[in-house]
């Protein structure tokens, strides 16, 4: 335990995501020891973050204006909505540079033990989404409790919409992996969601 503010910023630290004791140490006393004008710069970052990002009207990503550079760009298939947990995820889908259609970001996922309901996520907004120019919902949520049971409650709130088709991303093994060391669970997905070749 250390005096005052050091323990404060210590603890502050380890309250992030990822950010452990040890890590929330370290890192404090690197900023201790660091440059006046790098402080500066990482507390300019943090109030930018803070005051000038926002979250998209009409998917929910992080933005710097009211619509995102997805939604914005004519491009982009408008008949296609992939749908994701987090803003983190669309960043993950789109290095893939496979998915040319536009995103939904639910801001989280459904978790009954800790209080996050239907209502606590942007599942309303994601049906009123849903005109007739929709013709497919690609569900992308993680692959635990929670994304499986979001997945499963999306598809029953969207299975009645007609002409939609409502698909869920393929998991299975990684590349590079081997057999081996997969976990039942894992291979018996991979098994179900073979394709022909």
């Amino acid at each position: 335990m250390y005096e005052g503010p050091v323990q404060d910023l210590i603890d502050e630290l380890g309250r992030l995501p990822g950010v452990g004791p040890k890590s929330a140490q370290r890192i404090a006393f690197h900023l201790l020891a660091a440059d006046p004008a790098d402080i500066g710069r990482l507390q300019d970052a943090l109030q930018k973050v803070k005051d000038g990002v926002v979250f998209c009207d009409v998917c929910g990503n992080v933005s710097a204006e009211t619509t995102c550079r997805i939604c914005r760009d004519p491009r982009r298939d408008l008949t296609l909505i992939c749908v994701v947990e987090e803003p983190k995820d669309v960043l993950a889908v789109e290095r893939t540079r496979e998915f040319k259609g536009r995103y939904h970001v639910l801001g989280g996922a459904l978790d009954p033990l800790s209080g996050v309901g239907p209502d606590q996520l942007r599942i309303r907004q994601l049906l009123t989404r849903i005109g007739t120019e929709v013709s497919e919902i690609i569900i992308a949520t993680d692959p635990n409790t929670e994304g499986e049971a979001t997945a499963t409650y999306l598809v029953r709130m969207l299975r009645d919409f007609p002409g939609l088709t409502v698909t869920r991303l393929a998991s299975g093994l990684p590349m590079g992996g081997d057999l081996e060391f997969a976990d039942e669970l894992t291979l018996g997905r991979a098994l179900s969601g073979r394709r022909s070749m």
